[in-house]
């Protein structure tokens, strides 16, 4: 008989801490700690909200009668650390380090392996991160620009990404080591990903470099225009970065971030509304198709994921102009708790060796 392995996965976000309870694979307790603005505020630092998010954690396990004794591991979303490879790590000393000086960036997601080491410490149980946004396993040939200063950046939605792609596997009865698959997460940002036999060799840097439009973010622009912009205009430096996450995509164009928003628009006639949200689902086809000629044509199959990919019209848009390259499968939201225990259970199965993070 399997052991049980029960495991805390905390996920820490902009104004919210998730946390989740797991037996093996069965959650047996989630919440959404919310953080007000006002709150957040008062802190100078994102590093100054560690004590804080932690407490809220202790508190709410307490008043649900768990300990931080009863957990075999404790696993958190990754931050804004060096570019590396997928996999589970285990947290330690350098890690911290360059979480805490936010070494490309600063982001609540940083505070999730602080949390979760300092918590395990306390146990002597082990920490991990998984699958965290900087994630890079592309080809050096991805990342040629044109311009020898400015090179691709992978950036994107990882731990969601290569979740979906290993359900897809155990599905069919394969390892994902041994598909080739096209992935696109479908949500606030949107990132297309290529996978070939378990890397993603080429991806859309979703956080604001390129790629579709999205709810938030302008992806790709026209350059030269937008140099105009920054250089002929009254626009500051932020102002125009907030046009390309933020502000930019649906915000822009409709002033909404809310996919079911624009349908009531479209269903209420709105014409605008219905071409610009078209527009996004014929951008995303196109980049399956730029992950169709990455993969070399061979996709095994082509997995939609995220929180637009629950609208029926909007996957349809997708497989009418890139269902001739694969199968095309939906996996509809987002659980990243769940891929983070997931990550800690392959470790602590033995099925696979967590990384060293140097």
């Amino acid at each position: 008989m399997n052991p049980i392995f029960k495991i805390l996965a905390i996920n820490p976000g902009s104004t919210s801490t998730k946390i989740a309870v797991f037996g093996n694979e069965e959650c047996l307790l989630e919440t959404t700690l919310r953080h007000s603005i006002e709150t957040l505020s008062s802190y100078t630092t994102i590093y100054d909200q560690f004590s804080f998010r932690q407490n809220l954690i202790e508190d709410f396990l307490r008043s649900n009668n768990i300990q931080f004794s009863d957990f075999d591991a404790i696993v958190a979303r990754g931050g804004l650390l060096k570019p590396l490879a997928g996999g589970t790590y285990l947290v330690n000393d350098k890690m911290i380090e360059d979480l805490r000086a936010g070494i490309q960036g600063q982001h609540a997601s940083n505070l999730g392996g602080v949390i979760a080491n300092n918590i395990a410490k306390t146990i002597d149980k082990p920490s991990y991160i998984v699958d965290p946004v900087v994630v890079d396993e592309m080809d050096e040939l991805a990342k040629i620009t044109g311009i020898p200063e400015i090179k691709r950046t992978s950036i994107f939605h990882a731990l969601n990404q290569k979740a979906v792609a290993r359900r897809y596997a155990k599905d069919v009865s394969k390892k994902y080591e041994d598909l080739n698959l096209i992935v696109a997460h479908l949500g606030g940002g949107i990132s297309v990903g290529a996978h070939l036999k378990g890397r993603v060799i080429d991806v859309n840097n979703a956080l604001d470099g390129d790629g579709p439009f999205s709810p938030e973010r302008a992806g790709t622009v026209p350059a030269g225009q937008l140099v105009k912009m920054c250089f002929y205009s009254d626009y500051s430096i932020e102002e125009v970065m907030s046009k390309l996450k933020g502000r930019g995509g649906l915000v822009a164009y409709l002033g909404t971030n809310d996919a079911r928003e624009v349908n009531k628009m479209i269903e209420s006639g709105n014409k605008d509304a219905a071409l610009i949200y078209q527009a996004m689902a014929y951008q995303v086809a196109k980049t399956i198709g730029s992950c169709a000629i990455a993969l070399k044509g061979d996709v095994d199959a082509i997995i939609l994921t995220g929180g637009i990919a629950y609208d029926a019209q909007f996957i349809e848009w997708i497989s009418e102009r890139a269902g001739f390259i694969g199968k095309i499968v939906v996996y509809a939201g987002e659980d990243e708790m769940s891929a983070l225990a997931e990550g800690a259970l392959r470790v602590l199965r033995k099925e696979e060796t967590s990384k060293v993070y140097i």
